[in-house]
């Protein structure tokens, strides 16, 4: 898709003052982008859950005003955070040629989650997404109408819902790569890939295929090791994927893995779809532990959950398994008729490695909405 495509019209009126709200998911990843290029974009296919209560709502005020120049201010939970600005800056200034209102209002930002901030549960792609439907709201607030075709790069005033959605994604992407993921559910693909119609390097897509009912309302219980902020932020990590001397092999082993995991999520083989989860998981910290310079963001903690979980699992032949993102949070996914038993297992042996034994359940959801 040519990205001009994400280039607005020109605006028919200015609007008076006002407020947007949206609440979006955080997502979890199966097969995990790690490292990137150019402008926000992956080096590899990923797809994820999306989830439902690990969320961020935002509210997005905003009024006219005369002055040049980006002003804006954020607020987490109330309070003003004026170290999350910066950020916010960067991400405007790459966004402004695609949402030219930008400069035409001051904004006040206020935003909340429903889960701890920076400790590996995607904060920033639920944030960013739900930012990003925000300003799009408004860009079809300047326009006042959808239609029920894509929308013409050239002169049309109309906006679809396809096209909304799309540009979200491409929105949250240049302020998260991951927050592509977080608009549309329940599993969205990321990245071009030759086996999946449609999937783009540009925004997130829903994944085309047949998915067996085994996975639906897929079971997400988050172990919450620790609430901290990460020492090296994902942002940071991408980065030292450049020079990483396994880099090419693991974009390699993601894509194949993606590639495994179509007739896996068809069949619904779920020991199958267990070993495909686990390894990019732990594919996922190796490149972190290989990088130069080297860190770990797991704990002890998380590595004594893993392996209780695969005890429980040789024990019981129960189906649950893990995966991690940036962090050391354990998500633990399983089906919906193994929920009791596996939520008894979490309370009985897991939650006592957990930071004050907090913990978060969770399932696959369909996306974001608006408030």
């Amino acid at each position: 898709m040519n990205i001009s495509l994400f280039h607005s019209n020109p605006y028919p009126k200015t609007l008076e003052k006002g407020q947007v709200s949206w609440q979006s998911p955080s997502n979890i990843a199966l097969v995990k982008y790690w490292g990137k290029y150019g402008e926000q974009l992956p080096k590899n296919t990923s797809i994820s859950f999306t989830l439902s209560n690990c969320h961020t709502k935002t509210t997005l005020f905003y009024e006219p005003k005369t002055s040049n120049g980006l002003e804006f201010e954020v607020y987490l939970d109330g309070k003003r955070e004026a170290g999350f600005e910066p950020k916010i800056l960067k991400f405007f200034k790459r966004i402004e040629k695609y949402i030219p209102f930008l400069n035409d209002y001051r904004f006040r930002i206020e935003t909340t989650n429903s889960f701890p901030h920076s400790s590996g549960i995607a904060s920033s792609a639920s944030g960013m997404s739900a930012l990003s439907l925000c300003l799009m709201e408004m860009e079809l607030r300047h326009f006042d109408k959808f239609s029920t075709s894509l929308r013409s790069a050239t002169g049309s005033e109309e906006m679809t819902l396809e096209y909304f959605n799309q540009k979200a994604s491409f929105l949250a992407r240049l302020g998260s790569g991951s927050a592509c993921r977080s608009i549309e559910g329940p599993l969205i693909v990321w990245g071009e890939h030759p086996e999946i119609p449609g999937s783009s390097h540009l925004f997130g897509t829903k994944y085309p295929f047949e998915v067996h009912p085994n996975f639906d309302n897929y079971q997400d219980t988050i172990l919450l090791v620790d609430k901290g902020e990460k020492q090296v932020s994902s942002t940071g990590g991408h980065d030292l994927m450049h020079d990483h001397p396994f880099a090419e092999e693991r974009f390699a082993q993601a894509n194949s893995n993606m590639k495994k995991l179509i007739p896996v999520l068809k069949a619904g083989n779920l020991d199958a779809f267990i070993k495909i989860v686990e390894s990019e998981a732990l594919s996922l910290h190796a490149m972190m532990m290989t990088s130069m310079p080297f860190f770990i963001l797991m704990k002890p903690n998380t590595l004594e959950i893993i392996n209780r979980i695969w005890n429980y699992r040789k024990e019981t032949g129960s189906k649950v398994c893990f995966t991690l993102d940036a962090g050391a949070n354990v998500h633990v996914l399983y089906p919906e008729n193994e929920k009791e038993k596996v939520c008894d297992f979490i309370k009985s042996e897991l939650v006592v490695y957990c930071q004050n034994a907090n913990y978060i359940c969770d399932q696959i959801a369909n996306g974001a909405k608006k408030l």
